[in-house]
């Protein structure tokens, strides 16, 4: 199969699109015929050696496709169905792809718009779970517009939350139209949030990594009640929360989203899809930063 690999670290352009040998699936987990796979930060991060240190490296953690092998003991989807979801061997760019958590797909939604989901919902929905965020209280979110933050406000939202979401000038309708009152970043921040709140918020978190730890502790009363999921180095400084993966991934979120989609009470946009052979130049409109929503490869 063609597949998405690079053995050396650095730019976009150590990215190479190889033959390797086919996955098979093991006990409770399906292969699917990749269809689109997500393009994440980490994907970068990796590339310029930031995570794991060994080489080679595939990359991609998640995928839509259709299911063509089916592992030991799984009962509830068939071959031939369409499933989204999580490939946990960071091999998910690539034309066939074990998941490990998987959902099917909603059926409003195709194949590139389904291979968006599964990093940004999950991200935001373990962050939410660990602030206890919901239940008519009012959260924060830092960095509201991208595709973490953007999930983190509807799925809040979803959760009968009121949420406060900062971003720049140009988001501040877009913020509004996924439910969140909208704020601008910068100096002055605490006051901002003051004014729609002024008795602080419940919660905070943060997903643009942009130094403000202090003011969201300020807002939302204490260190325990603001986690972040951009700011390690922050969160080690001020006793924050640094979320991640390995506390326990929130994959019954999979299983969960596609009610909320067919409802219309969410939807994460792709901003642009790419040939798979086009990998680096989707590297490069990542790094760059310019686009709002999910970057998408696109497989056979």
């Amino acid at each position: 199969m063609k597949a998405v690999r690079f053995s050396r670290f650095g730019g976009p352009e150590v990215l190479e699109v190889v033959d390797l040998p086919d996955p098979h699936p093991g006990p409770g987990e399906v292969r699917v015929a990749v269809r689109a796979a997500g393009v994440n930060a980490s994907d970068w991060k990796k590339r310029g050696g930031l995570m794991d240190q060994e080489l080679p490296q595939t990359l991609g953690y998640e995928a839509a496709g259709v299911v063509d092998e089916l592992g030991e003991g799984v009962a509830d989807v068939a071959v031939g169905d369409r499933v989204f979801g999580f490939c946990v061997e960071g091999a998910a760019q690539a034309e066939l792809a074990v998941l490990s958590h998987y959902a099917p797909i909603p059926p409003s939604l195709d194949f590139s718009g389904a291979a968006a989901l599964p990093a940004a919902i999950e991200t935001a929905t373990r962050a939410l779970d660990q602030l206890g965020a919901g239940g008519g209280g009012t959260l924060l979110v830092n960095g509201a517009s991208g595709s973490i933050g953007g999930a983190a406000v509807q799925l809040a939202a979803a959760r009968a939350a009121r949420v406060i979401g900062t971003a720049g000038p140009a988001n501040q309708e877009y913020l509004r139209s996924l439910g969140a009152e909208p704020v601008a970043y910068g100096e002055g921040l605490v006051e901002r949030v003051r004014a729609l709140a002024p008795d602080g918020v419940d919660a905070a978190l943060d997903v643009a990594g942009n130094g403000v730890l202090p003011e969201l502790i300020a807002l939302a009363g204490g260190a325990e009640h603001v986690v972040t999921v951009a700011d390690f180095g922050g969160a080690r400084e001020h006793g924050v929360r640094f979320s991640r993966g390995d506390d326990g991934r929130a994959v019954h979120v999979l299983g969960e989203i596609g009610a909320l989609v067919e409802a219309g009470r969410f939807a994460l946009p792709v901003a642009r899809t790419f040939p798979l052979a086009e990998v680096a130049e989707a590297h490069r409109a990542g790094e760059g930063r310019h686009v709002r929503g999910k970057l998408v490869l696109l497989v056979g």
